[in-house]
């Protein structure tokens, strides 16, 4: 029987290993419960005051320990929340610009989907309450995260295939467009027509033909 025995070395280090699990397990709850709070306490405040940590951490059910451990700052929790969302969008967007049929629907595709972020009131009023907390974000020298940068490398394949002599740049041009002109939406509360929404489209693609 003591044959089959685990070793000391391998029973210490199996129990460390599922401590360690259940621990990643607990943080990454925690981690998602304070995103999830941010933000819903972003879009209750809107663009009329910034949510306190106090706020965030009641909202979210947890401790200001809880919230440091995983945040240096408030402002680390909102660089958070925008790459959260970012990804989010990026994903919607690679999801739709797949059932496209050629590159130009490819761009139709994901000019609707970024412009879809304005369609919605309660989408509208996450973004702008995300957007305006945002501009505080990298005032104390912290790295600013970029909310174009992973949308435009969705258009560098479909521009290339378009001919753009250099899709990259062209990529990063329409998407800060695509995203200043959303914005100038979102602070108006007003919603894109279809017709501005095809205007956006055409001007992507005029650009690269």
């Amino acid at each position: 029987m003591m044959q089959n025995a685990i070793p000391d070395a391998d029973l210490a280090a199996a129990i460390a290993q599922r401590r360690l699990a259940k621990r990643e397990a607990d943080y990454t709850s925690e981690v998602r419960r304070l995103l999830d709070a941010g933000l819903a306490v972003m879009r209750r405040c809107g663009t009329t005051s910034r949510p306190r940590v106090a706020d965030i951490v009641a909202a979210a059910g947890l401790s200001n320990d809880a919230f440091y451990r995983h945040f240096p700052s408030k402002e680390a929790l909102v660089a958070a929340i925008i790459d959260d969302g970012s990804v989010r969008l990026t994903s919607y967007l690679s999801h739709q610009m797949a059932k496209a049929k050629s590159p130009r629907d490819e761009v139709r595709a994901w000019v609707d989907g970024v412009m879809s972020q304005a369609a919605d009131d309660e989408i509208a009023a996450s973004t702008l309450a995300v957007m305006w907390n945002g501009g505080m974000v990298g005032q104390n020298g912290d790295t600013r995260p970029s909310t174009t940068a992973p949308l435009a490398k969705l258009l560098e394949a479909p521009f290339a295939a378009l001919g753009s002599a250099d899709p990259v740049t062209d990529a990063s041009l329409a998407a800060h467009a695509a995203v200043g002109f959303l914005s100038d939406f979102l602070w108006s509360r007003v919603r894109p027509t279809r017709k501005q929404i095809a205007h956006v489209t055409e001007f992507c693609l005029r650009a690269i033909s």
